[in-house]
């Protein structure tokens, strides 16, 4: 379980817990991540192993590679870790796009090609990755954030017909609005924007991660490649699909373009002939 402290990682973690996996548990924060593997322990009766590792960090990685490789058989791995930015591309941090795209991308990567050949020998394993409706319908404020869910997208695309007739499973889950952590960042609290979000977004749009998740598995059973639960999520995908994703930028970026131009307000204009970039958020 990547990316498993809190959200969708934790309601992945307790629905499979009751299935009667014994779960391990990766994450940043040891302390939520440890508070999760009690709850899980004492809720379902089963065992929960604990990994502490950034996986911005390569070495992390490495070391989530190796505790795989050594532990017992790998039956469902779910890609969640991740993360966003508010504010246009030459503002943002150029290191904290680079640690998003290997945390969205690298680690993913690295960490099915680890489990893989298990999973195809046994004839049998599922491989989640979560995306994003990012992914389908890129949005000013979004580029890396959108451009690494959609090369996590087309890659499980590939993967799952690569892996046909193997007995392993892919599925591609793209949450839509959902009621999680994911805005509790410093950045995000800057400009609001969970209560702006909330307040612009109908209700009927959002859902529990709880709910997300039990979709995500009843989904997995049928075999299907893409989950995309709520049928306001499957629409705007359906939309960009036959050509509409402009349409749907355009009007995503005139609801939420305040908080680009807010966060533009903290950054300094780059200077147009071969001046130094603004400082980034």
């Amino acid at each position: 379980m990547i990316g498993a402290s809190s959200g969708i990682g934790a309601a992945f973690a307790h629905r499979l817990a009751a299935q009667g996996f014994d779960v391990v548990l990766v994450a940043r924060r040891e302390g939520r991540l440890r508070a999760l593997a009690a709850e899980v322990n004492r809720g379902h009766g089963v065992t929960a192993d604990v990994i502490v590792a950034d996986l911005s960090r390569p070495a992390d990685v490495e070391r989530v590679e190796a505790r795989i490789a050594r532990g017992r058989p790998v039956e469902v791995l779910i890609n969640n870790a991740g993360f966003g930015t508010v504010g246009y591309f030459w503002e943002i941090d150029l290191g904290r796009q680079l640690d998003m795209i290997q945390v969205h991308v690298g680690a993913s990567v690295r960490l099915i090609r680890v489990v893989l050949p298990g999973m195809i020998s046994r004839g049998r394993g599922s491989i989640i990755n979560v995306s994003s409706l990012a992914a389908f319908v890129p949005t000013p404020g979004n580029a890396t954030y959108s451009a690494t869910k959609a090369y996590l997208t087309i890659f499980s695309e590939a993967l799952n017909k690569e892996l046909r007739g193997t007995g392993v499973k892919v599925q591609v889950l793209v949450p839509g609005f959902t009621f999680t952590e994911f805005y509790d960042t410093p950045e995000y609290r800057r400009v609001d924007m969970v209560t702006k979000v909330r307040s612009r977004v109908p209700g009927a749009l959002w859902m529990t991660a709880d709910e997300l998740v039990a979709r995500s598995l009843e989904s997995l059973g049928s075999g299907r490649l893409l989950c995309v639960p709520g049928l306001g999520n499957r629409l705007m995908i359906a939309l960009a699909r036959v050509g509409l994703s402009p349409w749907l930028s355009s009007v995503l970026t005139a609801r939420f373009g305040e908080e680009l131009r807010g966060s533009a307000q903290h950054s300094r204009t780059p200077r147009r002939k071969g001046g130094r970039s603004g400082r980034s958020t």
